[in-house]
């Protein structure tokens, strides 16, 4: 990573984790829910879809700022999402990012309660942010609440659920990955596309973008399962084969797999080529997601 990039992406860690806590601590809920709300959105992650949204209003020379509501909104759903996946209901898992659970902490009841609280203040931090036009808000909500809801990540993970213990072929892991991954993405590309005031034909090369990189990003998710540094990467190394979980490797092969994830950043690169904008840091977070190790 290029040190441009590395300290670009600080920043806007940084704003962003300031900008959550506070929207957080400023509500009027009991405080217990408040603490369950906190609990997982400060545990830490990479803030990818946060700073997508930002490296999208920097290729057209908008500032950071901008797109702030937006980007908290985006990191409260992909919390909200990773507390429910966690539930005994679901995963029932102990752990996520080396702390207990949610649910593990707050309790099942608090932990339901405080997914569905960052689900729903993420509409809210949109709808009352007076920066953006009405119109621009009211397209970032409906875009989120696609890209969040049945038609995207719900969507995906309920076909991720069906999918279980079944050998799927290549289109059917494909619409999982897109959907329960990809679409939150997607949002974060378009978001910052849709407040820069970006036209038609770029918003298509965008979403293009975005689909790519979304898919190389599951790709190396499923390579590193192999390959990867158990520390590194929180989880036991071949546990999707243990799992007898479908993944590209096991459809594709590995050397298959490595070749899909080059194409799809080719593609992702490409988008943005024909984008027309400086998107240096674009093609830097491009690189990141296909050769990070975790």
């Amino acid at each position: 990573m290029s040190p441009v990039l590395n300290e670009f992406m600080k920043k806007c860690i940084k704003v962003i984790e300031v900008e959550l806590e506070n929207a957080v601590q400023k509500l009027n809920t009991p405080e217990r829910l408040k603490e369950a709300m906190l609990y997982s959105l400060q545990a830490g992650g990479k803030r990818l879809r946060p700073v997508l949204l930002m490296a999208t209003l920097k290729a057209f020379n908008k500032e950071k700022k901008m797109g702030l509501s937006a980007a908290c909104a985006l990191e409260m759903i992909h919390t909200y999402s990773l507390i429910h996946d966690d539930l005994p209901s679901m995963d029932d898992d102990d752990l996520r990012r080396g702390k207990p659970t949610n649910h593990k902490v707050f309790g099942e009841a608090f932990a339901i309660l405080a997914g569905d609280g960052l689900l729903t203040y993420s509409f809210q931090l949109i709808a009352e942010d007076e920066s953006i036009s009405p119109q621009t808000r009211m397209k970032l909500i409906s875009l989120l609440a696609k890209c969040a809801g049945p038609e995207g990540m719900v969507g995906g993970q309920a076909a991720d659920i069906e999918g279980e213990n079944k050998s799927l072929g290549l289109e059917q892991l494909e619409y999982i990955h897109l959907h329960k991954t990809g679409k939150l993405l997607v949002f974060s590309v378009l978001a910052g596309a849709i407040i820069a005031g970006a036209n038609e034909e770029e918003l298509q090369q965008y979403e293009r973008f975005a689909v790519n990189l979304g898919l190389a990003f599951q790709i190396q998710d499923d390579i590193l399962d192999i390959e990867g540094d158990e520390s590194k990467i929180g989880k036991p190394v071949g546990s999707d084969a243990d799992n007898q979980k479908s993944t590209y490797p096991s459809i594709l092969s590995l050397d298959g797999a490595k070749a899909k994830l080059a194409e799809h950043v080719s593609l992702a690169k490409d988008a943005l080529k024909a984008a027309g904008h400086n998107a240096e840091f674009l093609i830097g977070i491009t690189d990141l997601v296909a050769e990070r190790d975790h």
